[in-house]
């Protein structure tokens, strides 16, 4: 049986693919296949747990794939804690992409947690909407790890050493570092990103400009 762990990010799904390195009796990555196209993108080994965040814009080929014929977790963190963590990586990664070709045309002027916020909403929607008619599935809270890893640890019917998986989550993985900044107002960037906000702005804004003139 394959194993999904769906999410948003920043919600400790590197912790978990920690803890399940103690199962003997499935494989397990994370974002083992992020960089593949095709076919290959989702030919995960059987009985592999897999933790990808860009999985919830892949789901309909999940679906396509795997159906109900996989187990599924939810795994989701309190929504403003993870906006938090994002807002620390606004100018890199995912985050970037959603702010800048999801939400195509928006402010640059838009409060960076707001975004955040709306990228987290997004995201824990889309899986909701994929699980609604999945039988194997299992809400999973970041606030609550171990009690939910060993109830996944018995639902999936794993082997190993439940007490070593058990402490993964009291390490820190993949933590964002503190001096990675946001710069939500002029006076505080860099002059790149001041000039590159003008731009996007006056993009923006242009036609409207072109209507009124």
């Amino acid at each position: 049986m394959n194993v999904f762990i769906l999410c948003t990010g920043r919600c400790g799904s590197m912790t978990f693919i920690e803890a399940c390195k103690q199962i003997t009796n499935y494989s397990c990555g994370h974002e083992s296949r992020e960089h593949l196209l095709g076919a290959d993108r989702l030919n995960y080994p059987k009985n592999h747990i897999e933790a990808d965040n860009r999985l919830s814009w892949l789901l309909g080929r999940l679906e396509a794939a795997y159906g109900d014929h996989a187990f599924y977790v939810h795994l989701k963190r309190d929504d403003t804690d993870t906006a938090c963590s994002y807002t620390k990586r606004y100018e890199r990664g995912i985050i970037r992409a959603y702010r800048e070709d999801i939400l195509f045309g928006s402010s640059p002027d838009y409060d960076p947690m707001a975004v955040c916020l709306d990228f987290c909403q997004t995201i824990n929607a889309n899986i909701a909407a994929f699980l609604k008619d999945k039988t194997q599935t299992m809400p999973f809270s970041f606030e609550y790890a171990k009690r939910d890893f060993a109830e996944f640890w018995n639902r999936i019917g794993a082997k190993g050493d439940l007490e070593r998986a058990l402490a993964a989550w009291d390490i820190t993985y993949n933590a964002s570092k503190p001096e990675q900044r946001v710069f939500p107002s002029r006076s505080d960037a860099p002059f790149f990103l001041k000039f590159r906000r003008k731009m996007k702005r006056m993009l923006h804004e242009f036609p409207t400009f072109i209507r009124n003139v």
